[in-house]
């Protein structure tokens, strides 16, 4: 299987006044070309610091302290600007967690279009640009010569959401980024919205890297699944491998607390407690004040990565 992304040992951190929070953990992350890879995790778990490293748009304060991320081989960490101008867009995009809040209230769906273009692409064509548009907007089931004219407050939630899919196509990425990208939508429109994803995957072959903490979208949508917890990837593999076979306490706990039509009403399967202090990380595994499953030697010995079967790696003291 062909590796789009390699990334290794990356370390984001984020000083501020009362301390320094480490975002990501010395993360290793492989993100196969042409595959869903989705990401899950509690709020804070460094999911979206993670996904704006990949397109080097860390907000500030926040650094990369260390570590490479190789696309096709080169590292981005080392482009120049450039370089990256062309990287972002045209090599890979991103859908920012609630996005419709990001379309310029006073500019209109068509000026956000071509200005994306004409920023983006070394070969800008009006005509063609709008021809190309309404092809992206009419795929993503839009009426697009009235969208076109319409400015943002026009829109619906799920309409500004499916024009910010149509913009993160435009220039014809390798792989999109969406972070929780139905957040605010009703639960009717969120399924339209990963329908049409699941669409966009199947038949045009991009890859995504698709950020939520909706185990249920995971399913629809995904062949991989990642799961990370205080900075820390901790478990990874194939969808079907990982919802049979779940080695980590944290991915188990996952998936039993997310709903199901067979429990009884009144039947729920929290995660006990909380996450940890992100400016005082309890020592050894960082989920261990919360795990049932383990001993002594988790509160002292920090786990590694190891693959208990082909593809699926966990970060557990248990499977060492």
């Amino acid at each position: 299987m062909e590796n789009l992304f390699e990334i290794r040992d990356l370390t984001v951190d984020f000083p501020l006044r009362t301390g320094t929070v480490r975002a990501v953990n010395h993360v290793d992350l492989d993100i196969p070309k042409g595959k869903v890879l989705a990401l899950v995790g509690e709020s804070g778990s460094g999911k979206s610091t993670l996904a704006t490293a990949i397109i080097r748009l860390v907000p500030i304060p926040g650094k990369i302290l260390s570590g490479q991320i190789l696309y096709k081989g080169k590292d981005v960490l080392k482009m120049s600007n450039e370089e990256l101008n062309r990287y972002r867009w045209e090599e890979v995009s991103m859908v920012f967690q609630a996005a419709q809040n990001s379309l310029n209230p006073v500019m209109t769906v068509k000026e956000h279009f071509l200005e994306t273009a004409q920023i983006h692409s070394d070969q800008y064509d009006e005509e063609e640009t709008i021809k190309k548009v309404v092809k992206l907007l009419e795929y993503v089931r839009l009426e697009a010569n009235r969208v076109l004219r319409s400015y943002p407050h026009e829109l619906s939630g799920g309409m500004k959401q499916r024009v910010l899919i149509a913009l993160s196509m435009l220039l014809d990425p390798q792989m999109i980024i969406l972070d929780e990208p139905t957040t605010a939508l009703d639960v009717i429109t969120q399924d339209y919205i990963f329908n049409i994803l699941k669409q966009i995957h199947e038949e045009l072959g991009i890859t995504m890297l698709l950020l939520t903490h909706d185990i249920a979208v995971v399913a629809k949508v995904a062949q991989l699944m990642g799961v990370m917890y205080a900075g820390h990837l901790v478990e990874i593999g194939e969808v079907r491998e990982m919802f049979r076979n779940a080695v980590h306490p944290y991915t188990r706990q996952l998936l039993r607390a997310a709903p199901s039509l067979l429990d009884e009403l009144r039947e729920r399967n929290p995660i006990m407690g909380g996450p940890p202090d992100p400016y005082n990380m309890p020592e050894g595994c960082p989920f261990h004040p919360r795990c049932s499953d383990g001993d002594p030697k988790c509160s002292k010995q920090k786990p590694r990565m190891i693959e208990v079967a082909p593809g699926h790696k966990v970060m557990c003291n248990k499977s060492m």
